[in-house]
């Protein structure tokens, strides 16, 4: 799932994830893969299908087994992995870092890090991790807020009422993600997650009254940092003659990154509450992905009565 146009510093990793630094080139490799590997085959010297883009997990078994090893043996073997230029070593458990592999790490300047957590804990965390921190991404124009537990992106044309109807939300209990800008990354195979840049999180802008802080206006509560997409809502204008669906017997999506999201398109025009049509549309979202449907519920309805 990582873009080879995104990294991550080593020294941010150490930091997050509070590491003992062994040993740190001048200018350390940075993470391109959000892929981890255990060495074990290539401490026997199989390489065959080694990726060298992947941090280098040795864990208690590969520890063990090397120190089984001579000092020559072990240094050979060593030597096999650092040759195809990792990015890095990480060794878990807290287990000893062998002389040999100290010495290589300055030979072929690859960092090498230690952690007291389990392996198991420790690799899963930083898949993860590096998941996020690696994922494609693009930016979009809209608004994303949290309703009912569902991540809810609002797209449409500048001055369709975006930002005004996620004050109304946040009003009404939900919270904002972004304005304006949406940064979303595609984490895995499933899922999408959005978050607003730095530099304007927690902002939002309100024409005819400027821009606004919302965390100190509504408070903590009304804001997060970043949510899952669960559904995209298309705000329009309401276009005379235009058919707009009132059954929802069709399903509509919006592709993002690769993955279809459900998607509602909702005119808007004066009368219109759109925060609670937003609510409802949410609700009925979260409906459906527990497996029921109204609109089906209904159409079978019709279609028994029809066979009386």
């Amino acid at each position: 799932m990582a873009s080879p146009e995104f990294k991550v510093d080593v020294s941010t990793l150490v930091n997050d994830f509070h590491l003992e630094t062994i040993y740190m080139p001048e200018n350390p490799a940075p993470i391109t893969s959000a892929e981890l590997n255990r060495p074990g085959l290539q401490i026997v010297g199989f390489f065959e299908y080694f990726n060298p883009t992947r941090i280098q997990i040795f864990g208690m078994t590969e520890t063990t087994y090397m120190q089984g090893m001579t000092g020559m043996a072990r240094e050979s073997s060593l030597r096999a992995i650092f040759e195809q230029n990792i990015p890095a070593i990480i060794v878990t458990h807290g287990c000893n870092v062998f002389p040999e592999m100290l010495e290589l790490a300055k030979e072929y300047n690859t960092t090498v890090l230690r952690t007291q957590s389990l392996t198991s804990v420790f690799t899963s965390a930083l898949i993860a991790y590096l998941n996020t921190k690696l994922a494609p991404r693009i930016t979009r124009h809209g608004v994303l807020v949290e309703v009912y537990g569902e991540g809810i992106f609002i797209m449409g044309e500048s001055g369709v009422g975006k930002s005004e109807t996620a004050v109304e939300l946040m009003k009404r209990g939900h919270r904002l993600v972004a304005d304006d800008a949406v940064e979303i990354r595609r984490v895995s195979a499933i899922s999408l997650v959005g978050a607003a840049p730095e530099i304007i999180r927690h902002f939002i802008e309100i024409r005819g009254i400027g821009v606004v802080d919302v965390e100190r206006i509504f408070g903590a509560g009304a804001v997060k940092d970043s949510e899952k997409i669960d559904m995209v809502i298309h705000l329009e204008a309401w276009q005379k003659g235009k058919q707009y669906d009132r059954l929802g017997l069709v399903d509509e999506y919006t592709n993002i990154l690769g993955l279809d999201i459900p998607s509602l398109t909702i005119p808007v025009r004066p009368g219109r509450n759109l925060a609670i049509i937003v609510e409802v549309a949410a609700m009925n979202n979260r409906q459906k992905k527990m497996g029921y449907n109204a609109a089906e519920e209904l159409n079978r309805r019709i279609m028994e009565r029809m066979g009386n």
